[in-house]
């Protein structure tokens, strides 16, 4: 990790778990205005294959190592850089 990066604190995850359980209209917007020194990306839950860090509602989260040459899933908070957002379909 570069001095520029942020790891995923326990703080950062409180308010994920906050936002995410709450089923807010627009979570991703939300997430990204409280939490704007992580990367955030988005797809739809089928685009992923690896198991989630996190199950919330109609999410899935995982997080996002960038510290390296390429983008990898990790379930490190500490290695975390972002953090993919993946709806799944209706419940």
């Amino acid at each position: 990790m570069t001095g520029d990066d942020m790891a995923v604190s326990a703080d950062d995850l409180a308010t994920m778990d906050a936002i995410l359980g709450a089923a807010a209209e627009d979570v991703f917007a939300t997430l990204r205005h409280q939490l704007p020194h992580l990367a955030w990306t988005r797809c739809d839950a089928a685009d992923v294959a690896e198991d989630p860090f996190r199950r919330y509602g109609g999410f899935d989260v995982h997080l996002l190592d960038g510290s390296g040459h390429c983008v990898r899933l990790t379930d490190e908070p500490a290695h975390a850089t972002g953090v993919l957002l993946a709806r799944r379909g209706a419940p």
